[in-house]
């Protein structure tokens, strides 16, 4: 495990705190005249979902979770619980709960291939602790409102309706049974496929 000092607790970062693993998803570094430099970060539970906030002095340091990645398989979701399995052994499976997922939930795709996060805690037990999605996917447009010509109030976009249920906003030319790919990222249109 690697010691990250207080200033090198970043956006991104998974750090250990209060014996679990937590992602970075804010911080600042404020270095006030009179006072030492802190690192005011809020931290997001991977276990349990819950993010708050938490400052970190100078003489503060948290150790970097040791993550494995593994490659799973989406299967199906079932009352806000997310079922995965292994790639060559479907009967090798696990469920995460929605909270655990945040954003995600609405890109999956049933048998969709997808990045687990491992942790394994110090009782030498392996726990999955999230997913990652791959940064650009293809998305059948399911629902989109007619383009109306001279329309730019709305800054050329409108809003569509995935073939898995989300909605982002697309370029007025997007029509039904479009392919798009969209940055699972920032939400946002990329390109037609």
């Amino acid at each position: 495990m690697a010691k990250l000092e207080y200033n090198e607790i970043r956006v991104g970062k998974i750090i250990i705190h209060n014996d679990e693993p937590c992602e970075v998803l804010d911080n600042h570094v404020a270095r006030t005249q009179q006072r030492k430099p802190q690192n005011a970060v809020k931290l997001r539970s991977l276990k349990s979902g819950k993010a708050y906030n938490e400052v970190f002095h100078v003489s503060d340091s948290a150790d970097e979770a040791d993550l494995v990645k593994r490659e799973v398989k989406f299967l199906f979701t079932n009352k806000g619980e997310y079922w995965f399995s292994s790639p060559t052994d479907p009967s090798d499976r696990f469920k995460m709960d929605a909270s655990l997922l945040g954003d995600k939930v609405k890109f999956l795709n049933p048998n969709e291939m997808v990045t687990a996060l491992v942790w394994t805690n110090d009782e030498d037990e392996e726990e999955t602790i999230g997913v990652s999605l791959p940064v650009k996917m293809t998305f059948t447009v399911k629902e989109a409102p007619p383009a109306i010509k001279g329309d730019t109030r709305t800054g050329g976009s409108k809003q569509v309706i995935l073939e898995n249920g989300a909605t982002i906003n697309c370029p007025l030319f997007v029509d039904v049974g479009d392919k798009i790919v969209v940055n699972t990222v920032t939400n946002e249109y990329v390109e037609r496929a």
